[in-house]
């Protein structure tokens, strides 16, 4: 696949690739459509505070993790065009509700519940592994996901202005997030019918189980278990958070991580009732995969998501205060961050493509993004600021690109597990990005960025020690084991006699 393939609109796949980073664009900018207004609703809200802000802020990512494991379950399931219709419609009712909410009770619930937006990136990358053949979905992913991601940007970008100019006066703010909502409602009735879940009806091929990830021996269901813990244990960090914000008090925290703990043991439950069944059956060597592959791409993605997440948090600040610059000039540097998304996704997703080594290129950015991060830790006031700029987009075209790097290798480990490795993988990335915040509050900017390095590191040697390079990563088709025949033609049959 070539670059100039994306303006070819009259190809099917061309087409649903751009039909789907749409979506995941307008999931992206709702999620993200209060930040940038957040100084109007303080100005024209005589009950919030800025740490009710702050409170929000937490909220807005609260759910993410648990949403993205139950959205990649629901994939494998149900397929992606109904997953990524429904998610948007029903996303669309908290937002407005957060819009048009008249208590600071209102606007946190809705703002936790619309945090479920968030797993709307692993959707897509379901659906863009359903359209694209192997040799062809590394630059297909990181196009998706980079032009995707932009949303977050478009929002700060232009709300304010949509606030200001097509509403005016001081609740401008809430026309503005309401019509984010109904735009992405509409975009969700769109979709159910401009789009299909791969190019024909075999190319969504369901799992044998959907509550639980499967797996091909006991030592890789051991650490699967050991995995799932910290996809629900990080709430903990959140709610102490909380907690110290003088939110909740000790009972209700002590509520919440009962909650979590409960929680951990269900998924933890799912895992054994899934598995255990299939592995005392055995599973037949061709459909064997290699877990440990799935382990070392969520650290990956918990070392460069992660990081984007939370550097991207603290950057406008770091710059401000380093080089003494204004607030306006500082955040348009910082955003550099975020805008090489555009370029480094798809061209990460398109090296993994061309070098013929996918476990090369994965190893490569992960070494890139320790170097780059240790470079930023190295920054201070006697640094030029035309360096310490070129110093942060090279970082950040080694962080981005690694992450198309990430999801080019994801769909060829195991096709019809696609969504649910998807899932854990991106929820990785947001508990990398709790876990970084989480230790931000302690520690200079300067150690935050070698801790970071550190992560990027540590995820390189896991990478070396377990990522194998996928069968058929290259191939014309992705590989059908006889359980996936099986699945087929019970589908098929299924099919037929209704």
């Amino acid at each position: 696949m070539k670059v100039s393939d994306i303006f070819r609109f009259k190809n099917r796949e061309i087409r649903a690739l751009h039909l789907t980073w749409i979506a995941f664009f307008i999931c992206f900018y709702v999620w993200f459509n209060m930040a940038p207004l957040a100084s109007s609703m303080l100005r024209s809200v005589d009950w919030l505070t800025r740490d009710d802000i702050r409170l929000f802020a937490i909220a807005n990512v609260a759910l993410t993790i648990p949403a993205r494991i139950l959205v990649g379950m629901a994939l494998d399931r149900y397929g992606p065009r109904r997953v990524f219709s429904v998610l948007m419609v029903t996303m669309a009712i908290p937002a407005l509700f957060f819009a048009f909410g008249t208590s600071m009770m209102q606007l946190l619930v809705a703002r936790l519940v619309l945090s479920s937006i968030g797993a709307s990136f692993v959707v897509g990358i379901h659906m863009t592994a359903l359209w694209f053949k192997p040799r062809d979905i590394g630059f297909a992913e990181g196009f998706y996901a980079g032009w995707g991601n932009f949303g977050s940007a478009a929002a700060a970008m232009t709300l304010p202005t949509i606030a200001l100019v097509m509403f005016g006066g001081d609740e401008g703010w809430r026309y503005a997030i309401g019509l984010s909502a109904i735009i992405m409602a509409g975009y969700g009735v769109f979709y159910w019918f401009a789009i299909t879940d791969g190019p024909d009806i075999y190319a969504h091929r369901k799992p044998r189980k959907a509550l639980a990830l499967e797996v091909s021996s006991w030592g890789a269901m051991i650490m699967l278990i050991i995995m799932t813990i910290p996809l629900m244990g990080i709430l903990g960090v959140l709610v102490w958070r909380v907690q110290n914000m003088g939110y909740i008090g000790q009972t209700g925290a002590l509520i919440c991580y009962a909650l979590i703990v409960v929680a951990v043991i269900y998924q933890i439950v799912q895992v054994l009732r899934v598995n255990v069944p299939l592995l005392r059956q055995g599973v037949p060597e061709d459909d064997k995969y290699p877990f440990k592959s799935v382990a070392a791409l969520n650290t990956t993605y918990f070392a460069n998501f992660g990081a984007e997440l939370a550097v991207v948090s603290m950057l406008p600040m770091f710059f401000e205060e380093t080089w003494g610059l204004g607030a306006a000039a500082a955040g348009l540097i910082a955003a550099s961050f975020a805008f090489v998304n555009l370029v480094a996704r798809p061209a990460g997703g398109l090296v993994s493509d061309r070098m013929g080594n996918r476990r090369f290129v994965m190893l490569s950015y992960m070494f890139g993004i320790g170097v780059g991060f240790i470079f930023m830790g190295m920054l201070n006031e006697s640094w030029p600021l035309i360096i310490a700029i070129a110093i942060t987009i090279m970082c950040s075209f080694f962080v981005q690109g690694s992450e198309g790097a990430t999801f080019g290798i994801i769909p060829s480990i195991k096709r019809r597990l696609t969504g649910q490795i998807s899932g854990m993988a991106g929820a990785y990335g947001n508990v990398g990005a709790v876990f970084y915040l989480f230790l931000f509050t302690f520690v200079t900017p300067t150690q935050f960025f070698y801790i970071i390095a550190a992560g990027a590191f540590v995820s390189w040697v896991v990478c070396y020690l377990w990522l194998q390079e996928p069968e058929g990563a290259f191939d014309e088709d992705y590989y059908i084991s006889s359980v996936d025949r099986e699945i087929a033609a019970q589908e098929e049959l299924a099919r037929q006699k209704r």
